[in-house]
């Protein structure tokens, strides 16, 4: 392990990264890179979506301020992504390759909330409850394809089993908060944000605006687990 900064991709800041650690997995070679508390009371593991990375908006400010509230945030980049391919593999080696790496997110002996951003949002969600996760979060959970609700995807979210958070974007076309089932799951919705919680220019919010309310709702939820 080591300490380094990770740099900034165009959805997010630069944010310092106190320890590095490349895990085997059966899907190959996953990377971790923890950003710590001082004296934290659990572990966020996130995983990025299909067309992306850690860089994304909301890890990285997750990644900048849970760690103040006692969380350290496992920044987690999946083997298809760390060997540099472009297009993410089928969502059971997802699986294979989020369970490989679940026990050195477990290690420091810290209950463990799986989560995510769109295709890791699921992945928390099928595997989160098996792999004795505390919690889980889904970042842009993608409900359905962009103009298809009849291929809906609740069953995933619905069976988490767990205590489970939805962060969604009102424009986003992969599922907006009011298309959302009723279930057992708590949901914040971040106005005018799409996929990637980026807003219009037309927006009567700023990205900042959006990003707070987003971190703002995670804090409460992730609170109240404690």
């Amino acid at each position: 392990m080591r300490a380094f900064r990770v740099p900034a991709g165009q959805d997010g800041p630069v944010t310092d990264v106190t320890q590095c650690e490349t895990v085997p997995t059966d899907a190959g070679e996953a990377r971790i890179s923890r950003h710590e508390a001082d004296e934290p009371w659990a572990v966020l593991a996130l995983g990025h979506g299909a067309g992306g990375g850690v860089d994304a908006r909301d890890l990285q400010a997750l990644a900048g301020a849970l760690p103040a509230h006692g969380v350290t945030v496992a920044l987690v980049e999946q083997p298809w992504r760390v060997a540099g391919k472009k297009v993410a593999p089928a969502p059971k080696t997802l699986d294979i390759g989020w369970r490989g790496l679940w026990p050195a997110l477990a290690r420091p002996g810290l209950p463990v909330i799986a989560g995510g951003r769109s295709a890791g949002a699921r992945v928390a969600c099928r595997t989160g409850r098996d792999l004795g996760a505390l919690a889980v979060l889904a970042l842009s959970f993608p409900l359905h394809p962009p103009g298809r609700p009849e291929k809906s995807r609740a069953d995933e979210l619905l069976g988490t089993g767990l205590p489970t958070l939805v962060v969604q974007g009102g424009n986003d076309p992969f599922g907006r908060p009011e298309e959302f089932p009723e279930g057992p799951y708590e949901l914040v919705g971040i106005p005018y944000g799409d996929h990637g919680f980026a807003l219009p220019k037309r927006a009567p919010l700023g990205q900042d605006e959006a990003l707070a309310a987003l971190v703002d709702g995670v804090v409460r939820w992730i609170t109240a687990l404690r």
